[in-house]
């Protein structure tokens, strides 16, 4: 992919995307851009809500997170982005990856998420 998009440097073309997958050394990563830049990492985020989906990833990503944090890590990143971005578009599609393949665990709207998080939000603060 970075081989092609690098054949298309300097038509205007704007795009970013994430390539995973697994090997022999585990799971790996990739962020693929329009001029055909390649890196490795343990995540990204693409598009124009991706600021806000990186504060999250910042904030909260360690590296030893269990599959179901991974998983809760993921969703509200993708919340933050769509929610706070309207240009990210309103449903959120989540995959988990393993060596044996991919499994979808969800697409949900974001604005549901809003409301389940709202809900939370007003939980913890009456609690403290």
């Amino acid at each position: 992919l970075a081989n092609t998009m690098s054949s298309y440097r300097g038509y205007g073309l704007s795009m970013g995307t994430m390539i995973t997958g697994w090997d022999e050394t585990g799971p790996q990563l990739y962020y693929v851009d329009d001029d055909g830049t390649r890196l490795h990492g343990r995540y990204f985020s693409v598009g124009s809500g991706s600021t806000y989906a990186y504060g999250v990833l910042d904030t909260y990503y360690r590296p030893d997170l269990t599959v179901e944090e991974a998983i809760d890590l993921g969703k509200r990143a993708i919340y933050h982005a769509c929610h706070r971005d309207a240009m990210s578009g309103s449903i959120n599609n989540l995959y988990h990856v393993t060596k044996d393949g991919w499994v979808k665990i969800h697409a949900i709207d974001v604005n549901d998420m809003h409301y389940e998080y709202l809900e939370e939000k007003k939980n913890a603060m009456s609690s403290s």
